[in-house]
């Protein structure tokens, strides 16, 4: 039968409220003010929502969800936790569990708090940040059926960031910098790994696939030898980090599915 098949939710996309005036920063802000590229904004305003997008996946033929709890939202400032925000995701995990969803929670994705700075994947003080916050999201979402994805893009964060100066930090060629930050992000999942509140709950191995990728390399993931498969994404999303394509649209204030009925059928 192959992996379990989760659809994707990426907060920073799809919630609203982020590099906004008067909103949470993250490490996209300084490009957004400057308008270097589009914002998410008040994107599809999902972070009051969730639950009318989830009321769908059920028929949809995945096995669940793989939900981003944005670590910018958690902690906008340093050691300020937003207590209203984590019972929040808390809930969100709740009402998708209701529905009889498994539910996988990434712990980092491509996006992070700016306070962390830019280059935050070569500064060392990041790491214990990191390592902190993995074991509060741990402690405080306990359903023992929820599983974390430590990072979600971690060789895209070195890449994109360091190599490729298509994402933060915004570097190009930058190889000395992208090996250091490279051995620093696997430092911290190995650490991670190991950990007694986020180590046992860590999914083993996975992979992503587009939505609108072609449908036999859907088909070639889905017998791949890993512990979970991540179609990417439910929602397509806005600004910097939004999918290439969504399964759902917004018409007229609700949510449809939207998506063709051979993608549909190869979900099943």
């Amino acid at each position: 039968m192959g992996a379990p098949l989760l659809i994707t939710l990426e907060g920073y996309a799809i919630e609203g409220g982020f590099d906004v005036p008067g909103g949470i920063a993250t490490c996209y802000a300084p490009t957004t003010a400057l308008g270097r590229h589009p914002a998410a904004g008040a994107a599809d305003g999902l972070w009051g929502r969730y639950e009318e997008v989830l009321a769908l996946v059920g028929a949809l033929g995945v096995a669940g969800v793989r939900l981003t709890v944005e670590w910018a939202r958690v902690e906008p400032r340093a050691g300020e936790v937003d207590e209203v925000a984590l019972a929040r995701y808390v809930e969100i995990v709740a009402a998708a569990r209701a529905r009889g969803l498994r539910v996988t929670v990434a712990l980092v994705d491509a996006v992070w708090p700016s306070w962390l700075g830019m280059e935050a994947w070569l500064l060392p003080w990041v790491a214990p940040r990191v390592v902190d916050h993995a074991r509060l999201i741990a402690r405080t979402i306990t359903d023992p059926e929820v599983r974390f994805v430590i990072f979600t893009q971690r060789d895209s964060l070195v890449r994109r960031g360091f190599l490729e100066g298509s994402a933060p930090p915004w570097r190009r060629g930058a190889r000395r910098d992208a090996t250091a930050a490279a051995a620093q992000l696997a430092r911290l999942e190995e650490e991670l790994r190991r950990d007694r509140d986020v180590g046992p709950r860590t999914v083993a191995t996975f992979r992503t696939v587009e939505v609108n990728a072609p449908l036999a390399d859907i088909a070639r993931s889905r017998r791949a030898d890993v512990s979970e498969l991540y179609l990417r994404s439910l929602v397509r999303g806005h600004g910097p980090t939004r999918a290439a394509a969504g399964l759902l649209a917004e018409v007229d204030g609700g949510w449809r599915v939207n998506a063709p009925d051979d993608l549909l059928a190869a979900l099943v």
